[in-house]
């Protein structure tokens, strides 16, 4: 093995980690723009966004560099695989945060509204930056606990995201002024349901960088498998 590779493995930890960094300030702060009606915090999450997608730029080519220059093997393998791959779950959180903002900045100029009638907004946002950082903590310590804990979690999001639309359905009917403003909460609740599918992804690259098992569609391959099986008799 190249003296070097262990250079340039460490390298693209601190790569992915800091991308990781800025993907969860930029989540965290257009929580923060929805709940305060922030334009300026908004502005910068936007602006921000452009840093997040040199930097994706930055780790692929790295990636691709060691590939061809070290010919990894095993476990170095693994862990340029998978980095290619949370890189790219976080660059989509990194557009989903400025897409969050763009959100806020709309509703800025609506009266504020409650828990309530945010509909569980709040809830989903808390929940997918939940999942986000253990992700990266996940990744941080190579922790498949935690990994499996993010991937838990994600029944909780797609449930609350499942019961806004009845309860948005019906405010539709009895507020039709407000129509606007329930889309965009709709609108609001599929990208935080976006960002946590994106934190399951980056937990199950944290499970085959450390196990080596692929688990993405597992249950599907399952059933498949069994539907063959049977076929099979």
């Amino acid at each position: 093995m190249s003296v070097h590779l262990p250079r340039q493995i460490e390298k693209l930890k601190r790569l992915i980690l800091s991308i990781g960094a800025m993907v969860e300030e930029a989540v965290a702060s257009s929580i923060r723009v929805i709940q305060a009606r922030d334009i300026d915090l908004a502005e910068q999450v936007i602006a921000g966004d452009k840093e997040i997608d040199v930097k994706e730029v930055d780790v692929e080519e790295e990636c691709l560099s060691t590939l061809c220059l070290h010919q990894p093997v095993a476990h170095d393998l693994r862990f340029i695989v998978a980095v290619l791959k949370m890189n790219n779950d976080l660059e989509r959180i990194g557009d989903l945060a400025k897409s969050v903002a763009k959100q806020g900045i709309a509703l800025a100029g609506e009266p504020p509204m409650s828990e309530i009638e945010m509909f569980g907004v709040y809830t989903m946002a808390s929940k997918a930056q939940s999942m986000l950082k253990k992700c990266l903590d996940a990744l941080v310590n190579l922790d498949t606990g935690l990994a499996n804990d993010v991937r838990k979690m994600d029944d909780d999001v797609d449930d609350i995201h499942a019961a806004m639309y009845d309860k948005v359905a019906n405010a539709m009917r009895e507020s039709p002024h407000r129509i606007e403003s329930l889309i965009r909460l709709l609108t609001l609740a599929r990208h935080f349901e976006r960002i946590a599918d994106h934190s399951v992804n980056i937990a199950k690259d944290v499970v085959y960088l450390v196990e080596g098992r692929i688990v993405r569609h597992r249950r599907a391959r399952a059933e498949i498998a069994a539907m063959l099986e049977q076929e099979a008799e």
